[in-house]
C-alpha cells in the first residue's frame, strides 16, 4: 500500500517552527527580568484576552 502525499496550503507544524525559532533569537540573550517584560509587551501588542478572564 502506497501513501499518497497531499499538497498543504497551510503547513501549521513549518508555522510554528518559525514563530519559535524567531522568538527564541529574538529572546536569547534576555535576562529574566526582561524576558517577562517581552512576554508582557508581546501580550499588549496581540489585544488578547487572557484565559479565564
Amino acid at each position: 500500500m502506497e501513501t499518497i502525499k497531499k499538497e498543504k496550503a497551510f503547513d501549521a507544524v513549518k508555522m510554528m517552527r518559525d514563530i519559535r525559532d524567531k522568538v527564541s533569537s529574538e529572546t536569547q540573550s534576555m535576562t529574566f527580568a526582561e524576558l517577562k517584560e517581552y512576554i508582557q509587551a508581546k501580550i499588549k501588542e496581540s489585544n488578547l484576552k487572557p484565559v479565564g478572564q
